[in-house]
């Protein structure tokens, strides 16, 4: 049953693994260790030295959210209705505002595909090549306007929204999946039977995307799976198998598959977010994506609240429990 607990849930996890992630976005597990010497165990401001995070200080979230809220925006205008001119509108708007074209905000596939589109030429020759995760990093939400009886309607949203800056099958795949868990979650599956339930409608969506030669997203995500029950009493070793043996980069058969993994190993947004920003790699997205995840089976009543003020007053242009009621509250 859709619910407002759950709704807020799954947006401030997008929100928390966003910003809690963000301090050692795109870093080798190595420099994360040399910079940070220990865990990062809380919010923390970018650091100067990453050209990415350095952008952003403690408790903001990242182009993930911004994509993912600019999204929702673009569907209240057109009531819910995918319309591309009105997507893409509101995701350049954003781009605009943060000057993403020069700091460094925008990931390739994303960028190639506006800078085409703002340049009034035909994208789909990037979109159809698109491997990498900007599809799946701000399709979190959508997860929260269908119920499981709703599979085929969720695949369709996915696809049309994924599809302004990503067409092929990895990206249609692995943006479902993302959604579909968090649809899952909601309705409160079990942990293995979410996962299930999310791999069936990616497999359908992958039919629909342009072919590649990308790894599954399914394939990946089993092997996480069998990860996390072969270290299920050691964490440290289980994020380990993730960055060496899944991959932890922004492709999406790497970030996809391991962030419904470590949702499945952790179960807890706190947990996730930890564990996401200390893993390596594309700390932020694979946060942002997972404790989602993890925000939507267990709600926001399960989320700390002084983390949620934080969100609220770090991030004043968005109301995320204004966006709440316009989830909870629309009509497909």
């Amino acid at each position: 049953m859709r619910n407002i607990d759950h709704i807020l849930g799954t947006l401030y996890g997008q929100a928390i693994g966003d910003a809690f992630g963000m301090p050692s976005e795109l870093w080798p597990i190595e420099q994360i260790h040399a910079y940070f010497k220990h865990p990062i165990t809380e919010f923390l401001d970018g650091p100067s030295s990453n050209n990415v995070a350095c952008n952003f200080t403690k408790g903001e979230y990242t182009d993930d959210t911004n994509q993912a809220l600019a999204i929702i925006d673009a569907l209240i205008e057109t009531d819910w209705h995918p319309d591309q001119a009105c997507l893409v509108d509101h995701i350049m708007q954003w781009a605009n505002e943060v000057d993403a074209w020069h700091n460094n905000i925008l990931g390739p596939s994303s960028k190639a595909a506006l800078l085409a589109i703002r340049h009034h030429e035909d994208p789909t020759d990037v979109t159809k090549k698109a491997l990498t995760n900007g599809a799946g990093m701000r399709i979190a939400p959508i997860g929260t306007l269908f119920t499981p009886a709703d599979c085929d309607a969720l695949v369709t949203m996915v696809c049309e929204i994924t599809k302004m800056t990503h067409s092929s099958d990895v990206a249609y795949s692995g943006a479902t999946a993302i959604a579909a868990a968090v649809t899952a979650g909601i309705a409160d599956y079990s942990w293995e039977d979410l996962i299930t339930f999310a791999l069936n409608p990616s497999d359908q969506a992958r039919q629909l995307g342009a072919p590649t030669w990308a790894a599954q997203v399914r394939a990946r995500t089993e092997l996480g799976v069998r990860l996390a029950h072969q270290y299920t009493n050691d964490a440290v070793a289980f994020s380990h198998a993730i960055y060496t043996l899944i991959g932890t980069g922004t492709m999406i058969s790497e970030s996809i598959p391991a962030a419904l993994a470590i949702a499945y190993y952790t179960q807890d947004v706190k947990k996730c977010a930890v564990m996401c920003a200390n893993l390596g790699g594309d700390t932020d997205t694979i946060g942002a994506m997972a404790t989602a995840i993890c925000g939507a089976k267990n709600g926001i009543a399960s989320i700390d609240p002084t983390w949620i003020r934080l969100i609220d007053e770090k991030n004043p242009t968005h109301d995320l429990k204004k966006y709440g009621q316009h989830l909870l509250t629309a009509t497909l």
